[in-house]
């Protein structure tokens, strides 16, 4: 679950981290008078949404009084930015910023730890440098039988800062940091930028966070922060469906029971020189409506060409998939070719539900996304 930087800002300020005053306004009017209240100077309007690159999109905007700050809010409300609407902006203080960078923990599956990540060239681009000169990130895998110890963030933050005494802020801020990913469940938490400023503060301007979903249970307050409207619509109907479902920017649509098989299928999809629309694990629940409502968001997404379901029946029974399927395609006509592989429990009910409909399927997982992927490029 993403939270809006509003939100982040939030948490990391009820950690200790020094984050300047900022309020959220869903008019140019109230833009105008949030302005005011922080004195009526320079000030910079945000979007809050769901979506990086706000700022090269026209999302962010600095603003030198309170008309400005205004019209900024008129023109970021209601624009789109990748796909997604801006009803809410941020309105903060401006900061006189002297240097920028970059702090950011994040789980890692191979160490199997929280990593720890910081760069002096932190600030927009991050993922460029990231991607073009790794050296400039230092990472360090915190043991999570102590957490993240004083002499180590202190050594992440002589990477950033030669004064001690910024050192020294930096280092308070990233063991707060640690703190906040962990009280709230968090998979992902950043500050970028962290910034020093002219009279030598540090302090936190943007903030990142990403909410493991397994942990909205233990975290109810947590969970009701989530903004569905900044959601994309196809991902929320997934979630009240209890489907995993992640939109990616393909043509061959897939519908798969178990995520290690939805991976595999998305793989040879490639391999065989298609593109897969998403991600769809409908999990190992026998249950019809989950295959309606699994492809009944398939085929919302106009960029599908063809639907490939991949079943492989252990828990999940052959033959309700087929009634899934024969369900969803008398309520929803399909303008797309449909592939169908099913093997395993009640594979041979469910082939014949499939042939009484009028369909047919293949045992051959190789065989359907050749297939899947051979009506695309028919198509």
């Amino acid at each position: 679950m993403n939270l809006h930087e509003y939100q982040a800002r939030d948490i990391l300020r009820r950690q200790g981290i020094p984050v300047p005053p900022g309020e959220v306004a869903t008019t140019a009017a109230e833009a105008r008078a949030i302005a005011l209240r922080l004195g009526g100077g320079r000030v910079v309007v945000k979007a809050q949404v769901h979506a990086g690159g706000r700022g090269k999109a026209g999302g962010v905007k600095l603003a030198a009084n309170v008309d400005e700050a205004a019209a900024h809010a008129a023109k970021i409300l209601g624009m789109t930015i990748k796909g997604l609407p801006v009803r809410k902006v941020l309105v903060a203080p401006a900061a006189d910023i002297a240097s920028e960078s970059y702090v950011g923990i994040i789980v890692d599956r191979t160490s199997q730890r929280a990593v720890l990540m910081v760069s002096a060239a932190g600030g927009i681009d991050i993922e460029e440098v990231a991607a073009k000169t790794p050296e400039k990130i230092h990472r360090l895998a915190v043991d999570p039988r102590y957490g993240l110890l004083a002499h180590q963030a202190l050594g992440l933050a002589l990477k950033l800062y030669r004064d001690l005494a910024q050192a020294r802020a930096a280092a308070d801020i990233m063991q707060r940091l640690y703190a906040a990913f962990y009280a709230v469940g968090a998979s992902l938490a950043e500050i970028n930028p962290l910034v020093t400023t002219r009279d030598g503060a540090v302090a936190a301007l943007d903030a990142k966070i990403v909410i493991d979903d397994n942990e909205l249970d233990r975290h109810p307050e947590i969970a009701a922060l989530r903004d569905t409207s900044a959601e994309a619509p196809s991902e929320v109907a997934a979630r009240e469906a209890g489907l995993t479902f992640i939109k990616l920017d393909g043509t061959v649509g897939c519908c798969v029971n178990g995520a290690g098989l939805a991976m595999a299928t998305m793989d040879l999809v490639k391999y065989y020189g298609g593109e897969p629309a998403n991600f769809l694990d409908i999990g190992g629940s026998s249950n019809p409506q989950k295959v309606v409502s699994a492809l009944r968001i398939i085929t919302a997404d106009p960029s599908v060409r063809a639907i490939l379901f991949n079943i492989f029946g252990g828990i999940t029974r052959g033959d309700d998939v087929a009634n899934g399927i024969v369900q969803a395609t008398r309520s929803l006509p399909l303008k797309v070719p449909l592939v169908i592989r099913l093997t395993g429990t009640n594979e041979e009910l469910g082939v014949q539900i499939l042939k009484q409909a009028g369909f047919s399927a293949l045992t051959d997982m190789d065989e359907a996304v050749k297939q899947a992927v051979a009506q695309v490029k028919a198509a």
